[in-house]
């Protein structure tokens, strides 16, 4: 029982018992995991170059080694981040690329702000869900709820629910309202 409340704890996510909130956090997460996979498939395109222009440069040993953890990383944490799914250990692994990419940046133009832009809005992002996990319309949710039926509120999981969610906020606004 104990294991399982601590897996439950880990997949957990930060919940803010908002449907707004939650659909704008589900949309962020999807957005910047798909448009972070054509990064990885970009380094495998070229992984030689790829590995002595920004790896090498920076003097990281193995470069060839590091491109592909790089890139690795980019393919496989960035749909795990889009669905919800190991989120914040996706999320760790590629704010951790994200970082070297800005050290790159900065150690190539200094402190410019137009070569710095994208890694650092990615990196923000991922650090976001890093702390607070993939939010209620995730697979994380999910499997927090099937590991602990109580690591959810009640409100957190007629979220996760739609249409009851739905339902339950129109049957409050009609008995507010006479």
């Amino acid at each position: 029982m104990a294991k399982t409340s601590l897996l439950a704890q880990i997949f957990k996510p930060n919940v803010n018992p908002n449907s707004w909130s939650q659909s704008t956090l589900a949309i962020l997460r999807v957005v910047i995991g798909v448009m972070m996979v054509h990064n990885g498939l970009d380094k495998l395109a070229n992984i030689e170059s790829f590995a002595q222009a920004y790896v090498a440069y920076i003097g990281l040993p193995f470069p060839i080694f590091f491109s592909y953890v790089a890139a690795f990383t980019e393919l496989i944490g960035a749909p795990l981040v889009a669905v919800g799914l190991f989120t914040r250990p996706a999320a760790l692994g590629l704010f951790g690329t994200m970082c070297v990419a800005m050290y790159h940046h900065v150690k190539v133009a200094g402190l410019s702000l137009p070569y710095l832009e994208l890694s650092a809005i990615y990196a923000a992002a991922f650090f976001f869900f890093l702390i607070n996990g993939g939010g209620l319309f995730s697979v994380d949710a999910m499997v927090a709820n099937l590991l602990d039926k109580n690591a959810l509120s009640a409100r957190a999981k007629q979220i996760m629910r739609l249409e009851k969610a739905y339902e339950a906020s129109t049957a409050e606004a009609e008995a507010a309202a006479k």
